[in-house]
């Protein structure tokens, strides 16, 4: 099975998604083409192992998606996220396995389906490709499905050095070892505010996780604490993207900035992209999410 085949199982179950997905995505670049495909080959085995198939990947893709449809209705109504608490999430979410396994898979599928995770996913793979130092030790937090830490792998391990995938969710740290067969990889299921290793890390990735905590200048400073003087960090932010897990609300680009200076660290390079095909002033005047990506240093 190729991308292709996926999206046109999409097509009987949701047409309107299914014409969305031919227009938005690179079906035509063949980098995309082939990354894509090799993701399908591993998810294909990862779905078989558990005794299940692309047709229950499509249905929980779907299902996440009017989940989010409806976060994001009343989330343009009242102007705030649902839930603000982190307790509550993580009862509703990280803690319930019933409820975390499918949309797991949903947010999965999502990487290679979504034209602006699929673009923050190749800024990292590119940039990552031409990092100026070898990475000795890397940290994943919030490692979720597996993806960015399997690429980051592929490209960087030469056996001596170590890669670790933190995760609050034992569902999502059992996806990324399903997903990972074979790898040297160490899972700490564990809050990272308690994660105290011997040594610092020279590379962490952290993708979508600001949003989730209560206090995100503490996070960001939890990072610059576990990340060696002359690290980098790379993470992944939305903006205004309802969710049930979302619970800190960043507006804009420069929110999160702002945030990351904070807590000691500054811009060397980064990239933005909105989750629909609209203008800037579209996109702003009905809060369309934005996907916003960077590499940071310390001060």
């Amino acid at each position: 099975m190729e991308i292709t085949d996926i999206i046109d199982l999409i097509e009987p179950k949701s047409a309107r998604h299914h014409k969305k997905l031919k227009a938005r995505l690179r079906l035509d670049d063949q980098v995309y083409l082939a990354r894509a495909n090799e993701f399908v080959s591993k998810y294909e085995r990862i779905l078989d192992k558990d005794g299940l198939d692309m047709d229950y990947a499509v249905d929980k893709y779907l299902n996440m998606i009017e989940e989010m449809v409806y976060e994001q209705i009343q989330f343009v109504s009242s102007g705030r996220y649902r839930y603000s608490s982190f307790d509550e999430v993580n009862r509703l979410v990280y803690s319930n396995e019933e409820y975390m396994k499918p949309y797991i898979h949903g947010l999965l599928m999502s990487q290679f389906l979504w034209q602006h995770h699929y673009e923050i996913f190749d800024f990292f793979i590119e940039r990552i490709k031409k990092h100026p130092s070898k990475i000795n030790r890397y940290l994943e937090i919030g490692g979720g499905h597996g993806l960015f830490i399997n690429w980051a792998y592929d490209l960087c391990s030469d056996g001596n050095n170590s890669f670790t995938c933190l995760d609050i969710s034992q569902s999502s740290l059992d996806l990324c070892k399903n997903f990972n067969p074979g790898k040297k990889l160490n899972y700490v299921h564990q809050d990272v505010f308690k994660h105290e290793p011997v040594e610092a890390y020279d590379f962490i990735s952290m993708g979508e996780v600001l949003e989730h905590v209560e206090d995100p200048i503490a996070l960001m400073q939890k990072l610059h604490a576990l990340l060696t003087d002359d690290g980098t960090v790379f993470i992944t932010v939305p903006t205004n993207a309802a969710a049930i897990d979302h619970i800190y609300l960043f507006r804009n680009a420069g929110e999160i900035i702002e945030v990351c200076e904070k807590a000691g660290f500054e811009v060397v390079e980064d990239f933005s992209i909105y989750a629909e095909d609209v203008s800037v002033k579209k996109a702003e005047k009905f809060k369309v999410s934005m996907m916003y990506a960077c590499f940071l240093k310390k001060k």
